[in-house]
Formats: structure tokens, C-alpha cells, sequence
């Protein structure tokens, strides 16, 4: 309104005119200010790493860029394309080819809008420069190519290979949402080169065994169970003592020689101490160590650019003070209600007393750098106020029956087993005639029902708590590894399809068709395979793989998958089968083993010693009773009840709790970043101001800080 003040005035009109236009001038810079701010802060609070450009349409496109619906959608169609595999040739659920080829053309296209839109927030130089935009689009150039060349060849009723399927997993591991799966496959790779030493160091104990298990017993004329030659063929030793590493034939493969001499267990007692024992704990170890060592190292780029990104939105709302400058307490409000516009008044009150500890009506750059980390700490806003039906009756609301009735609602738990328990029995009763079940079986579901009120027990017990806030803690890091462990299933699967699609049958078991008895194949005649009965387990469709890759995870009876598939086709694809063991058994699985590790020694010294960071124990002091009644966005400290005065009242009586109380909902974490931070928080050291962007990108990811960094802390 001043504005308009200013141009309506009659005399001096020029003057006027200048003045306004300056002054709007003024609005509209602080305005933009406040949103590239916003902008930084929210990356800092959600660990985006992404350098965009700072003009206002590129913010503005940046804020739409991270939306969730925009998020979304993208996983939506990653997933979507990465689902056609179930609907295309080898198919479980077969759609016309047209259908699945629009539908992948229509992924395409949302994936190339959604890298173009990344293209115009991030900064040229470094769009280009990024191999996971390169990646994006050659994936996109190669599925195009296929899909148009196996169309072409379908017309003419050619059969062809659609191999750019293969490549699908790429548009899951690059786009920008996905950095928690690339960070793991960038550990992973780093990872690499410590591993290939041990793995070469395992293969030639495995090759001197297998070497000498052919010397030992490939003289005696020895036969297996099956009645084939026994350790005859190196190559076939070399396979049969590998899968004994994993267990899966023991003791079957040492009988034969164990039936001739009972001495000769003690070779296959040594070469499972040694390579089992021996060495897959130290491919564990091995893994464990260079994954904590790399992982520390992109943690620690993530928290300079986290610290860099804080120091920007700093410098662009920050007013001289003094000596000193600060953010005034005004501008941090607007700040905050852009970044978090969900919490409430109380709760962004209560952030500012924790930055503005001494009331001085400003924060200072120590303190607004902590505010990314305020945020991340979930803090609930309790209302506590006296029941209408105490003040109304107050003899009923305290009686015998409604102290009952708010136990009930207070162990909800309980209150819904046992409602759920009474339901199933007052449904037996009423509706035997017609019900499914009989009486025994919904007497059993009433017993289960009630057996699962244990559950309280084991969150009563302070050990048993450990073990689950670890589970809890894990659980982003699961879907993580649960991404990479899809990556790795659908390049398998796919791999698979091509390799075994068609070789491997299952018949009903009454079926009269030939060779039904084994899977459709005469070569698996008297196989294990066939007796076993896994005709099921083949590569027939994309939904038939997965559970065959998820059975050779699990280890058990794995060599009889891979002499099953090798003799319907030939034996080198038994390499096959000993890739993905080693790719996700020991690899992904022992990473994954290791970062649980990691998160429990976390989650027990948190518990063992009941540390909580600064700011959390900050937020607990200042958790305390507000007068909600009288709660103006200002007057929020002025109604603190400290827990010193014991929220008591004039005459030391309590008052009735009509406030709020803050309560820290838990240890937990909202977001990976933020547990991989605090795991590894005190081993990064951040400097006052720390290193530029360009610094932190070229960050060697061998590099613990940046070379100018560290030869002044040196010096």
C-alpha cells in the first residue's frame, strides 16, 4: 500500500515515480534472494549435491524439478519400462508387440523431457562433464535403435534379439533421484581392485587344491552317487570344490573319497578351513574395510557440499551486525516457512530459540548453518489440553469405567489384537454355517492373534530396542541395496531369458507328454536336476528368473541348477551361474552385511552410552509446556513452563495442562544421508568456510579433503 501511496501523489511526480520503482526494485531482489536461498537450504536438508544455476527461471524450474510429483512420476516410468519385461516375448502376461513398443517409446520420451528439464537447471559445463547424463542419453539413442530394427525385422517374420533390454537398469541407476544406487555401485567399483587381490589369491589355493584332489583320487576309479567318473576332469574338480566354498555340496562331493580311506576328509577338512572360513571372512573383511573407507569419502564430499551450499544461502540473506554479520529474524522466518511450509508455528518457533539461544532477534552464521540439520530432526508437537468431558463431568471422566476406556485407547496395540480376536470369534458363532473355516481353524487364528501381544515384551527389553531401532534405521539403506539388488537380477534375468529360454519344461504331474518326467529335455535323464523335480526353475519368462536368481542367492543347491542348465546347453555356461554368485553373493551381499555392521555399532554406542548430538539435547531442554491458548508466533517463548519449575502453578500446585510439549519422535533418521552423516560425523572435519564448489566437484573420490585444504591445515 505504500506503494500506491507513493504514485498517486500529485506533486513531485518524477520523484515519486523513481522512488517506487526503487523500492519495488528492492522487493523484488530480497524476493529472489529468499527463494535461491530456500533453494540451498533445501538441497543442504536433503543432501542434493546437484550445482544449478542461480538465475530465477532456472530456480523456479529447479524447485518443479525436485517436486515430488515430478519425482515420482519418473520412478513411476522407470519402473514401468523396467516392467515390460513380464509383457514382451519370452512374456508371462503376453501383450501385442504395437502395445509394448508404444509403451516403451512413451518411457523414452518422459525420460528425455525429464533430462532436458535437468539440463536447463544445471549449469552446462557440468551437465556435460556428468557420465550419468551421457549414460541417459546413450541408453535412450540404443533402446530407440533396437526397438526400430527389431520392428522392421519382425515385419518380415525375422527373429531377432531385443539386447537393448539389457541396458534398461541404466535409466534406474542415473537419473538424479537415484544417487543412493549409484553411490553403492561407486563403492562397489572402488571396491574392486582390493577385492581382485584376495579373489586371485583365492583362485589359486582353489587351483592348487582342485590340482591336487586330481592327483589324489583321479587314479582310483572312484564314482559319484550317480555313477559317473569321480574327480576325473580338472575343469569339473576346479567347479565341484568351488561349490564347496559356498557349502551347497558338502558332504556329498567328499563321500566317494570318504567311503575308499577316512583319511582323506582331512583335504576337504583343510581346503574348508582355508577357503571358506579363511578367506570368505576375509573377503568380508576386505569388503567391509574398503567400502567403509570409500563410502567415508563420498559422505564427506556430500557434507562439503551440504556445509557450501549453507554458506550460500547465508551470504544472500546476511545484514551487517556489528562486526559481524546475521541473518535477521524475520528473513529466517520467511526462510523457513518456504523450506519446511508443513510445520507449525510452535515447532518453527521453537527452531529459532534453539538458533536464537539469547534472544538477540538475529542468527549468527554458526548457528544458521545448523538449521539444514534442525529440520532433518523429526520433532512432534504434542497438545495437551484438559478433556471437555473432565471439565464438563469431572466425577465421570475419572471414574472406574473411563480410566478403563483410556487404558484401552492407550495400549492401542493390545485394544486392536484383542478387538480383532473378539471379532473372529463373535464371526464363528454367527456365521458358522456359512463361513470357510471351521471352528478349530478360527479358534487358531484367535490364539495366534493373542500370541502376537509378545511383541510388547521384546520392546520392553532395552537390548532387544537396539537390535530393532537398527532394523528400523536400515530400512532406506534395504531399499537401496534392494535397487541395486534389482539392477543385478534384471541384467541376469535378461541374460538368462537369451541363454536357457525353451531348454527346461515344467508338466503337471499327471501330464503324458514326452520326456515330462525330465523337463521337457532327454539330456536331463538321471540328472539331479530332473529327480529334484525343479523343472519349474527355468528361464521361460522374466518372473520365472527372478525366483531362480533368488534361489541362487540363497546358495542351497545352486551346482544343481548350473549342471541342469549346462547340460541342455553346453558346459561353459556354468560361468554363468559362478558370475552372479560372485557379483551378488559376495560382493553386494557381503556390502551389505557391512554397512549393517556399521549402522549396529552406531545404534549400540547410542544406546550403550546414550549420546545424542548437540542439537538433539538442545531441543529436549527447550522441550517443554506451551499456552497455546495465548500463543502468538511471538510470545511462544514467553509461555515456556521450564521442566526446573516443574510446569507448577501458583500455591506449587500443577495447572492443567493446556499446551504444547515438544518431544524428539526418535533416533531415527528421515533420510539415508543423514545416518550415514551421523555414522561417520566424527571423522569429517568441516573448515569455517571449507571448499568452493568447483573444489568439491573435482574431489578426487580417493581424496579425504581437497589438496589446498589439506597443505593449509598442514601448514
Amino acid at each position: 500500500m505504500q506503494l500506491f501511496r507513493h504514485l498517486i501523489v500529485p506533486t513531485g511526480f518524477s520523484f515519486t515515480y523513481v522512488r517506487s520503482r526503487c523500492d519495488l526494485s528492492l522487493v523484488t531482489s530480497a524476493r529472489k534472494d529468499l527463494l535461491l536461498a530456500a533453494a540451498f537450504v533445501s538441497d543442504a536438508q536433503y543432501n542434493r549435491n546437484t550445482p544449478f544455476k542461480t538465475s530465477p527461471e532456472a530456480v523456479r524450474l529447479y524447485y518443479l524439478y525436485n517436486h515430488w510429483i515430478m519425482r515420482t512420476a519418473t520412478y513411476f516410468f522407470i519402473f514401468l519400462n523396467l516392467s515390460l519385461a513380464v509383457f514382451e516375448e519370452p512374456a508371462v502376461y503376453p501383450l501385442p508387440f504395437l502395445v509394448t513398443s508404444l509403451v516403451e517409446v512413451l518411457c523414452l520420451l518422459v525420460f528425455f523431457v525429464r533430462l532436458t528439464h535437468f539440463a536447463k537447471v544445471t549449469l552446462r559445463n557440468v551437465f556435460w562433464k556428468d557420465t550419468k547424463n551421457i549414460c541417459i542419453m546413450v541408453a535412450i539413442l540404443l533402446s530407440l535403435t533396437d526397438l526400430a530394427i527389431y520392428g522392421v525385422l519382425r515385419m518380415y517374420n525375422v527373429r531377432s534379439v531385443r539386447w537393448s533390454r539389457i541396458v534398461r537398469p541404466i535409466f534406474l541407476i542415473n537419473f538424479a533421484e537415484s544417487r543412493q544406487i549409484r553411490r553403492a555401485f561407486r563403492s562397489i567399483r572402488n571396491t574392486l581392485p582390493e577385492i581382485t587381490y584376495v579373489f586371485l589369491l583365492f583362485m589359486f589355493s582353489l587351483l592348487m587344491f582342485s590340482l591336487m584332489a586330481l592327483k589324489l583320487f583321479g587314479e582310483r576309479n572312484l564314482q559319484t552317487a550317480e555313477g559317473l567318473p569321480y574327480f576325473k576332469n580338472y575343469l569339473e574338480i576346479v567347479f565341484d570344490l568351488y561349490v564347496l566354498v559356498t557349502t551347497a555340496n558338502s558332504p556329498d562331493v567328499m563321500m566317494p573319497a570318504f567311503d575308499f580311506s577316512s583319511w582323506y576328509a582331512l583335504f576337504f577338512i583343510a581346503f574348508v578351513i582355508i577357503n571358506t572360513y579363511i578367506f570368505m571372512s576375509l573377503f568380508l573383511a576386505v569388503v567391509y574395510n574398503n567400502y567403509k573407507k570409500h563410502l567415508k569419502n563420498e559422505i564427506r564430499k556430500l557434507a562439503y557440499m551440504k556445509h557450501r551450499k549453507m554458506i550460500e544461502a547465508f551470504n544472500l540473506l546476511k545484514e551487517e551486525e556489528g562486526a559481524q554479520f546475521v541473518v535477521r529474524e524475520a528473513r529466517w522466518k520467511q526462510l523457513v516457512k518456504l523450506v519446511a511450509p508443513d510445520i507449525t508455528n510452535s515447532h518453527r518457533e521453537l527452531l529459532l530459540r534453539i538458533s536464537d539461544d539469547e534472544q538477540k532477534g538475529f542468527i549468527d552464521k554458526k548457528s544458521f548453518i545448523q538449521l539444514a540439520d534442525l529440520l532433518n530432526i523429526q520433532v512432534i508437537t504434542l497438545k495437551i489440553r484438559s478433556h471437555p468431558l473432565g471439565q464438563w463431568m469431572p466425577r465421570v471422566y475419572k471414574s472406574a469405567v473411563s480410566r478403563f476406556l483410556h487404558s484401552m485407547v492407550r495400549h492401542r496395540f493390545d485394544t486392536l489384537i484383542i478387538f480383532a480376536a473378539l471379532t473372529a470369534t463373535i464371526l464363528n458363532t454367527t456365521l458358522k454355517s456359512t463361513m470357510k473355516y471351521n471352528s478349530q481353524q478360527i479358534l487358531d487364528i484367535v490364539f495366534i492373534l493373542r500370541v502376537l501381544r509378545l511383541i510388547r515384551i521384546v520392546d520392553s527389553i532395552q537390548r532387544f530396542r537396539v537390535i530393532i531401532n537398527t532394523l528400523i534405521n536400515i530400512v532406506p539403506t534395504m531399499l537401496t541395496f534392494g535397487g541395486l539388488t534389482l539392477v543385478v537380477y534384471c541384467v541376469f534375468a535378461i541374460v538368462g531369458m537369451e541363454l536357457f529360454h525353451g531348454k527346461i519344461q515344467f508338466f503337471p504331474a499327471n501330464s503324458n507328454a514326452p520326456h515330462a518326467l525330465e523337463c521337457g529335455n532327454p539330456a536331463l535323464k538321471d540328472s539331479l536336476f530332473a529327480r529334484g523335480k525343479y523343472c519349474k526353475n527355468n528361464f521361460n519368462n522374466f518372473a520365472s528368473s527372478f525366483i531362480v536368481l533368488m534361489e541362487l542367492t540363497v546358495v542351497n543347491q545352486w551346482h544343481v541348477f548350473a549342471n541342469g542348465f549346462a547340460n541342455v546347453t553346453v558346459q561353459p555356461v556354468k560361468l554363468y551361474f559362478i558370475a552372479f554368485h560372485i557379483v551378488m553373493v559376495i560382493i553386494i551381499v557381503n556390502i551389505f552385511v557391512s554397512f549393517i555392521l556399521e549402522a549396529f555399532f552406531v545404534e549400540y554406542s547410542l544406546e550403550k552410552s546414550e549420546v545424542e548430538t548437540a542439537i538433539e539435547q538442545k531441543i529436549q531442554e527447550l522441550g517443554m509446556g506451551v499456552q497455546e491458548d495465548e500463543l502468538q508466533d511471538e510470545q511462544l517463548l514467553d509461555n515456556m513452563e521450564t521442566a526446573e519449575h516443574d510446569l507448577e502453578g501458583e500455591g506449587g500446585t500443577k495447572p492443567q495442562s493446556k499446551g504444547l510439549m515438544f518431544k524428539i519422535a526418535s533416533k531415527r533418521y528421515r533420510t539415508v544421508d543423514a545416518l550415514l552423516q551421523r555414522m561417520f560425523e566424527a571423522e569429517i572435519p568441516l573448515e569455517e568456510e571449507g571448499p568452493s564448489f568447483e573444489e568439491i566437484l573435482n574431489l578426487s573420490p580417493t581424496a579425504a579433503a581437497p589438496s589446498n585444504l589439506t597443505s593449509e591445515r598442514a601448514a
